[in-house]
């Protein structure tokens, strides 16, 4: 994904950062956010699962961070979050 120059140069000049790592960290954060709803759901799904988490409470939190990304992912169910996940 291009980076815009422009972002580049608004980064550089708000953080000292040189103009390559400028665009590294730019590239990261977009690819942090382009992460499709499933692979996110999977993925934090597996992470809390590892802490301990329980699945009624591991449902309520991904509906909430869902809400809460840059683009907001659909409202899903706990039911189509299971189906993400299981199958």
């Amino acid at each position: 994904m291009p980076v815009d120059p422009r972002l580049v140069r608004h980064v550089v000049a708000t953080t000292g950062l040189v103009p390559a790592d400028a665009t590294r960290v730019i590239e990261d954060v977009l690819a942090f956010h382009h992460e499709p709803v499933e692979a996110y759901v999977r993925r934090r799904h597996a992470e809390l699962k590892l802490r301990g988490a329980k699945n009624a409470d591991i449902f309520t939190l991904l509906r909430d961070e869902l809400a809460d990304r840059l683009v907001a992912a659909p409202d899903l169910s706990e039911r189509q979050l299971r189906r993400i996940i299981y199958g």
